[in-house]
């Protein structure tokens, strides 16, 4: 009856009876055979293969992060090491470049040596463009003492001479022009001739009597009687000799003591030599 005492109070019975249930369950367990235990069993049939899912992605995600930061590492140490590498062929090439000038100065020096006091060196910093004569720019002038007519000289022999000055640059003519002429002999026979340049390229020995003994291999020197260049200095080697046809003289070519084409520094005789007689009649 809705009047009654049950009726009144029912909410409050049914919450004891429910309380009183609860604690009967949290007391004694629920066992894995009972009811009770049924939906929880059924809510993880369902919900274990989505949580092995997500696990599964959550690892591969985080395989994914690793191994990006991994990769990003690797390529910031390539890129570390191909910079140290490059410092260490850089450094490599100047070590080798100053051995190679240190050897260059070290012969100037040693020429400079024998020929005295009155030598400057320079710096080779062109050639001639037009291919119209064969020139050099050095990076020395009037300013250093230099004047034109000045012999010019290398490690391994005769360069040609000064021709053109300004206070801080000057102009060579080499030996191989053909507006270039020395006087030298042949330091085997002591034949003497004019060295010269020729307009299509080469070296030649001019006015070499056809009687006079001369060689293939033999060695070109200057005689020191152009008032130029110091007498001694190699000039070249004979390439060929040449007897036939009706002239007076032998057909003589010269190969250079000097590849002028490598040049990168010269000395500059800056005191004539001192006269001296025909080498021929030593």
């Amino acid at each position: 009856m809705r009047g009654g005492f049950l009726w009144r109070n029912r909410v409050l019975l049914t919450s004891g009876a429910l309380l009183i249930v609860s604690l009967h369950l949290i007391s004694t367990g629920v066992h894995p055979g009972d009811l009770a235990a049924r939906p929880e069993s059924a809510f993880l049939e369902i919900v274990s293969p989505i949580d092995a899912a997500f696990t599964r992605l959550s690892d591969g995600a985080s395989s994914i992060v690793t191994d990006y930061l991994d990769l990003l590492h690797v390529r910031e140490e390539n890129a570390r090491l191909r910079n140290e590498l490059a410092l260490v062929k850089s450094d490599r090439a100047r070590l080798a470049e100053l051995e190679v000038e240190n050897r260059h100065l070290g012969e100037m020096l040693e020429l400079k040596d024998v020929l005295g006091a009155n030598a400057v060196a320079a710096n080779v910093i062109g050639s001639d463009a037009t291919g119209l004569s064969r020139t050099l720019i050095l990076a020395s002038g009037s300013s250093d003492g230099l004047r034109p007519g000045m012999a010019v000289l290398a490690n391994q022999g005769v360069v040609g001479k000064i021709i053109a000055i300004s206070p801080h640059a000057s102009r060579v003519l080499l030996i191989d022009d053909h507006n270039s002429a020395l006087d030298g002999f042949d330091q085997r026979s002591r034949a003497r001739g004019i060295v010269a340049g020729l307009v299509d390229d080469g070296l030649i020995l001019k006015y070499a009597d056809r009687s006079q003994d001369i060689r293939t291999g033999d060695t070109i020197v200057t005689s020191g009687l152009d008032g130029i260049f110091p007498r001694g200095l190699l000039v070249g080697t004979i390439e060929s000799v040449h007897r036939a046809g009706p002239g007076l003289f032998l057909g003589v070519t010269i190969q250079p003591a000097v590849d002028f084409s490598q040049l990168e520094q010269v000395l500059i005789v800056t005191q004539p030599p001192p006269h001296l007689d025909d080498p021929g009649k030593d």
